[in-house]
């Protein structure tokens, strides 16, 4: 529904466009005469463009990265547990391009993902482009990276073991044109409906994984030589490489079949690479480039004081983070990327319903609740997902999976206290990331304004206190406990109270909307 106090509705895209829309969410020829015949339960469940199916495709596409990484902490810590701490590098150097990764391919939700005004052919030509950007930065990145291993080193490894760490960092840095390869093909095809792209990429890197450690790192490894913490970096890098082409090949061939069957004239314009498109993204973009520079400039300034708190606390910190994203956060992110597949292609209906060029349209609660009623069905379930977990983790097990994964009593001791410290507020986490989403997936430059004040209101502050308390590793999380679990808990007030305004100006009229045209 749209505003009441629009009398004229517009309608941009016509049936052929839908048929057409509806083709480049296919992948079987066969399955073109599925409206034919009623669905069975099963492959409703597995239905793409179902909130359920999405969430299943997501849930195993960020499980099984989450599960490598994990047990590629175990494969070192049984080759050198005194370099777990170097295999953090390549964590940090993630969080690096997650300032580019978290730029333009963040827009895909309220721009690709628009599947009522923009024509396929639109969408398609703007994920080639935001490809074609993000490979080319990642190259820059990478280059860049190699050519100062030595600074990243010093930045992010603790001075022990500083030295044997150069050319780990060097194969790491591979990471950057990898990564935004990746998250590039990742967040267009989710914003296109095909979540099976980014579980294809998981799958081919989880598998090659596996089977290469096994047979080069683990202890039953194959020939006789004694594998180093560098033949894991190795391992990972081609791994990485080669689950990132397959994404972008399996990607092109979906567009290529989606070209023969929508274009009925030869002669049509194929979609490709354009800077018109370049600005499309741009514009959103930006917001969430500032967002990201941000966040992650002021987390690295804080990472780079834990480094100095020495290993053991360093060590501690990269096993914590590790637990915490290869289980806490798997079905958080998985949450997360449905919902904002989904408000974003609700965004889309309802601009093309109050006219997609409309400057300042108006929203009734009716809107508001269609644009945003599966984000709080993502929240309910975090809610229902990530308590028990919680309670679990920090009754029974934190401490033993911190020793698995560190081979180190001391390590395992500091982790457990730290879970134990600010367990409760990744559950506020939890729901912020859903609730986050709904501007994420409308308006970057709302969800610009709600980092802005969890950022400058409370990291900003903390990161400079740091430099003027005189820690040590013994009075450490009493403090970095406040910065990271104090910020969970602002964060979720903010971004709740920024979502309510975000919506009370969307009803009157006062928010500022570029128009969106079929063709771009």
């Amino acid at each position: 529904m749209g505003s009441s106090s629009q009398s004229v509705r517009y309608r941009m895209v016509s049936n052929k466009d839908d048929l057409v829309d509806a083709e480049i969410n296919q992948v079987e020829p066969d399955d073109q005469d599925t409206g034919l015949r009623p669905k069975s339960r099963l492959s409703e469940l597995f239905d793409r463009q179902s909130y359920t199916g999405a969430l299943l495709f997501n849930l195993a596409a960020f499980m099984l990265p989450a599960l490598y990484g994990t047990l590629s902490k175990l494969w070192v810590a049984n080759i050198d547990s005194s370099q777990v701490v170097t295999t953090d590098v390549y964590t940090y150097i993630g969080v690096i391009v997650n300032v580019l990764n978290d730029g333009l391919p963040r827009t895909a939700w309220s721009v690709i993902g628009d599947k009522t005004t923009r024509t396929p052919s639109s969408r398609i030509g703007l994920t080639y482009t935001l490809l074609l950007f993000q490979i080319t930065f990642g190259a820059i990145l990478t280059v860049i990276f190699v050519a100062s291993s030595d600074k990243l080193a010093a930045a992010f490894v603790p001075s022990a073991v500083r030295d044997t760490s150069l050319r780990y960092v060097r194969i790491s840095s591979v990471e950057a044109l990898s990564s935004a390869m990746e998250v590039a093909v990742a967040s267009s095809t989710r914003a296109l409906d095909h979540p099976d792209v980014p579980l294809l990429i998981s799958s081919i890197k989880f598998i090659v994984n596996i089977v290469l450690d096994l047979l080069i790192i683990s202890r039953f490894h194959v020939g006789n030589h004694a594998p180093t913490i560098n033949t894991q970096a190795l391992v990972r890098m081609a791994c990485d490489l080669t689950a990132a082409l397959s994404g972008l090949v399996y990607f092109l061939h979906i567009a290529t079949r989606f070209q023969g069957r929508s274009s009925s004239n030869p002669s049509d314009p194929k979609p490709r690479p354009s800077v018109s498109s370049l600005r499309t993204l741009v514009r959103p973009g930006f917001w969430t480039f500032i967002e990201s520079a941000l966040r992650n400039s002021i987390y690295l300034w804080l990472i780079h004081g834990i480094v100095s708190m020495g290993s053991d606390y360093a060590t501690a910190w990269g096993v914590f983070n590790t637990i915490r994203w290869g289980i806490f956060m798997v079905p958080v992110q998985a949450l997360e990327a449905t919902t904002l597949t989904f408000v974003g292609h609700a965004w889309g209906k309802w601009r093309a319903e109050v006219g997609p060029t409309l400057k300042n349209p108006k929203a009734s609660k009716e809107d508001l609740l269609a644009i945003t009623r599966l984000a709080w069905r993502s929240c309910l379930i975090a809610l229902a997902l990530e308590v028990p977990i919680c309670i679990l983790l920090s009754i029974w097990g934190m401490k033993q999976f911190a020793f698995y994964l560190s081979e180190s009593e001391p390590v395992a001791l500091i982790t457990q206290h730290m879970w134990k410290t600010i367990d409760w507020c990744y559950i506020f986490y939890a729901v912020n990331y859903q609730i986050a989403a709904i501007v994420l997936a409308t308006t970057t430059r709302w969800f610009l304004i709600q980092a802005l004040g969890s950022n400058l209101l409370w990291m900003l502050p903390w990161a400079i206190a740091v430099t003027r308390i005189g820690m040590t590793p013994e009075n450490a999380w009493s403090y970095h406990s406040i910065i990271f679990g104090g910020a969970l808990v602002f964060d979720f007030f903010n971004v709740s109270l920024v979502v309510g305004i975000w919506a009370w100006y969307l009803m009157k009229g006062k928010i500022s909307l570029a128009p969106v045209h079929s063709s771009l």
